[in-house]
Formats: C-alpha cells, sequence, structure tokens
C-alpha cells in the first residue's frame, strides 16, 4: 500500500513550485489524507495534552489519531504514562475517547485487567503457563515538555525534540504549567484539510480585515508587511513599532525572560517557532481590552507585562500570557475535515467568578477560531474548484507558509513519498 500511495502521490510533490501554495491534490485527496497521518501524525513528534488534562492518579484521558489511539494518564505514583489504548489480548479498545477516572485499565471484552502502571495484572481463564509479563501494554514515546504532552508513535522518534526541550523548557518554567488547570475547552470540526489550517494560523495577512476581536492584542505587523506599499504615515508607524519591538525584546532578556525568536522550521523533523510578543493595548493579555482576564497570575508570574510568548508546531499553537495560557492542537479527520480542540489554562488555584471571568477569558479566541474556521473552509472550497492553481505566497507577510510547504514536502520525501 504505501508503494503505491508513493508512485500516485510523489508526482504531485515534484509539481510544487518554490514560493507558491500546494497542488490541489496535496490538500484534497484521501490517498494524501492517509499518508499525512502516517507521516506527520504517526512519524513525527506531536502535541496531544497537558498534563494538567490528567491531574490526579487515575485520571486518563484519550486521544485518537486516525486508525490509532492512545492513553494518556496519572498512575498511582502520580506519574504521567502514556499507551496505545489496545488490550494485549485482542485488541479491544480499552477506554473510550475523552477523559475518565479509573483505578485499572479493564479491558471491556474479556476483562482482562492492567495496573495504571501499564502491567496485566489479570488475565481470566488463560492456564497456569501464561506469562503475563510479556503482555503489558504497549508504551508510547512521549516527552512533558513544560507540561505540555508530545508523543510520537514511532519506534525510532527524530531526536531533534531535543531542541524544542531545551528551548522551551526555560520559557515555559514561571507558567508552571503543570500546577493550572483547563477552565474551558471547545472543539470545531473544520470543513478543510489540517494544512490549510496550519497555513491560515501561521500568517496574519488577513488578520486586519477578518480578526476585529483579536487586533485590540495582536499586532498584525509583527507578521510582517510590504513597507513599499505602505503611505509614509503608515511606514513610520511600522518602524517605531519595530522599534518598540526590539527595545523590549532586550529589556525582557536582559531582565531574565527569554523573548527572541527561535525556529526550526526547514531541514529538519521537529518543526516549531517560539517568541515572546508584545500585546497591543493595555499590554496584558488576549483579551476584549487586553487587560488581564485573571487575578491570579500562573505558576510564579509577578508580571502582566511580560507579552505572550506563542509557540508552534506543525499540529499546534500556544500562547502564554501573565494570567492565562491557550492551547490548540489539530488532528485530521478526513482530507476536509479538521479537529480543532482549543483549551484555556488558568491557575490551579483561581476561582470562576472571583478571580477570572470565563466570558473575558475566553471571547477573543472564540471568536477568532470561529472566523478562522470560515476562512478555512472557503479556501478549501476554491481549492476544489477546477480553476485552482497553486498562487505565489507574498514575501513580506506569507514567508513561514512557504517554509511550511517546504518542510512538508521534504518530509514526505524522507519518508519514502
Amino acid at each position: 500500500m504505501l508503494k503505491t500511495f508513493s508512485s500516485a502521490i510523489s508526482p504531485l510533490l515534484d509539481r510544487r513550485s518554490q514560493g507558491h501554495s500546494l497542488p490541489a491534490g496535496l490538500y484534497t485527496r484521501q490517498d494524501v489524507f492517509e499518508a499525512d497521518l502516517d507521516v506527520f501524525f504517526h512519524k513525527h513528534w506531536i502535541y496531544v495534552g497537558l498534563e494538567c488534562d490528567v491531574p490526579e492518579p487515575g485520571d486518563a484521558h484519550v486521544i485518537d489519531l486516525g486508525s490509532a489511539s492512545i492513553i494518556l494518564l496519572r498512575d498511582d505514583d502520580g506519574r504521567i504514562r502514556v499507551f496505545h489504548n489496545v488490550c494485549r489480548h485482542r485488541g479491544t479498545r480499552l477506554l473510550d475517547s475523552g477523559s475518565s477516572i479509573i483505578s485499572k485499565l479493564v479491558c471491556p471484552y474479556h476483562q482482562w485487567t492492567y495496573e495504571l502502571s501499564g502491567e496485566l495484572a489479570y488475565a481470566p481463564h488463560m492456564g497456569t503457563s501464561f506469562d503475563k509479563t510479556c503482555r503489558s501494554l504497549k508504551p508510547v514515546h512521549f516527552k512533558s515538555i513544560g507540561g505540555l504532552i508530545y508523543v510520537c508513535l514511532s519506534e525510532a522518534p527524530p531526536e531533534d525534540i531535543d531542541a524544542l526541550e531545551r528551548t522551551m523548557k526555560e520559557r515555559l518554567a514561571p507558567y508552571d504549567l503543570a500546577n493550572s488547570k483547563v477552565a474551558f475547552q471547545t472543539e470545531i470540526i473544520e470543513t478543510g484539510n489540517w494544512k490549510l489550517t496550519i497555513e491560515n494560523n501561521r500568517e496574519c495577512y488577513h488578520c486586519s480585515s477578518n480578526h476585529p476581536e483579536l487586533c485590540v492584542s495582536f499586532i498584525d505587523l509583527d507578521f510582517g508587511f510590504d513597507p513599499e506599499t505602505l503611505n509614509p504615515e503608515d511606514r513610520e508607524e511600522a518602524e517605531k513599532h519595530q522599534a518598540l519591538y526590539d527595545e523590549r525584546t532586550r529589556q525582557w532578556e536582559a531582565q531574565g525572560h527569554p523573548s527572541a525568536a527561535v525556529e526550526q522550521l526547514v531541514d529538519c523533523a521537529t518543526n516549531f517557532r517560539t517568541q515572546r510578543l508584545v500585546i497591543a493595548g493595555a499590554g496584558e493579555s488576549q483579551t476584549p481590552d487586553a487587560t488581564a482576564a485573571s487575578a491570579k497570575l500562573m505558576g510564579t508570574m509577578t508580571r502582566k507585562d511580560l507579552g505572550d510568548t506563542h509557540l508552534w508546531g506543525h499540529n499546534c499553537w500556544h500562547h502564554f500570557m501573565g494570567d492565562h495560557a491557550v492551547t490548540t492542537l489539530i488532528i485530521p479527520l478526513g482530507p476536509d475535515r479538521t479537529l480543532v480542540r482549543t483549551k484555556w489554562l488558568v491557575h490551579k488555584d483561581a476561582v470562576e467568578g472571583r478571580d477570572y471571568d470565563l466570558d473575558k477569558l475566553t471571547s477573543v479566541w472564540i471568536a477568532t477560531n470561529g472566523q478562522d474556521a470560515q476562512l478555512v473552509a472557503r479556501s478549501h472550497a476554491g481549492i476544489l474548484d477546477p480553476a485552482y492553481e497553486p498562487g505565489p505566497y507574498s514575501p513580506f507577510t506569507e514567508g513561514q507558509l512557504d517554509n511550511f510547504a517546504t518542510w512538508y514536502i521534504d518530509r514526505m520525501r524522507a519518508n519514502g513519498y
């Protein structure tokens, strides 16, 4: 099957022109979707959740990734574990999707029972010669990076995850995500290919005309502009903004807050970018008035003016602010359907109605996600049109899309397509 897919997909990869969007079939075809799941969601590191998704021993959370399913749980000793959601008897799913509280993992089919550490504890009617030690649950490679859980389903995970781990360990430490809690969660099924979801997230060319709520706190100039097309007043504003940005970054770095951009985007397996972004307006948080949504700050944070530490990967994007964090993951469900799951985090002791107002906390990204879902659907519909042909990326505002498309082609090639 891989060889068949490879021979069919390879000509599509060949047709991609540098600086242009992908050929239509790479967004729309079923065989490409299945190859994408295999390459990018089974053989690469992906973000799947948070330590605070399973705060107590016995808490379990199931994530489905195409035909694969994994269980994120906290064992009796308080350690994070990740297992394949497959009974070692005849392959039955142990847990349903979503969250649950368990004392042991019990297969609903024949009652094979596993400890939270994965060892098989009970297998009825298997005879006295049956060796339980050979039938523990299959573990999944995972890393907790500052409280963010990344997994790789491959037996040989890419080693360059270490760069992400080194970079984010220090940057995420003050937010103490392991001791946060999920204040709210939403799920959207976007009617579009997962690559369009990622492309939409990696540019702000569209922000000023589509995201009025986000642009109160988000500065679209951060993501590029064409200086030759700006009038003198706008050019002066852009230059002042860049000077402010440079000075603010120097100040933050001098005060011990890592802020400069770190990128690993091409010629790599693990794709990520992080930078501390300036927040517009009141400068505190991504809320309707850019002031903090929670009076109780995250982790050990003592300041509300340290901007937005953003992080993205090929299936996620995150924003970490003094008062709260927003984490988003995507999972392809089909060539034209993508799950977008967003969580809003606050300090674990923050109380709704006393420390934070839920609407203020969530309204900006609820609106933004809805607007983006409409844009992705319109993009996918246009790519299905016979008139579609790959268009040129703006060198000023869409350079990251070119990087992503280049990385995508390279990783498909590296995996035999």
